[in-house]
């Protein structure tokens, strides 16, 4: 599990520089046994009537892609 938790990681680590020129940020909370990624979106992103979108349609697709074991990524 440790092994995939930094694969996450590395992926939002890419993922980063993209929603900080925007003000937002993400921090990886959990990876769960069931393939299950859970993240804290901060700064512009938190509030951000687009927050759900860019979760589903940019960050968990990137992890998906990447770390196929990985089925679902949800905000906290």
């Amino acid at each position: 599990m440790d092994d995939v938790k930094k694969d996450v990681e590395a992926v939002l680590n890419k993922l980063r520089a993209t929603l900080q020129a925007d003000g937002g940020d993400i921090e990886l909370v959990e990876v769960n046994e069931d393939g299950i990624v859970k993240v804290c979106l901060k700064g512009a992103c938190a509030g951000c009537p687009m927050s759900q979108m860019t979760l589903a349609h940019f960050v968990e697709e990137h992890i998906r892609r990447a770390v196929p074991s990985i089925k679902r990524v949800e905000a906290v």
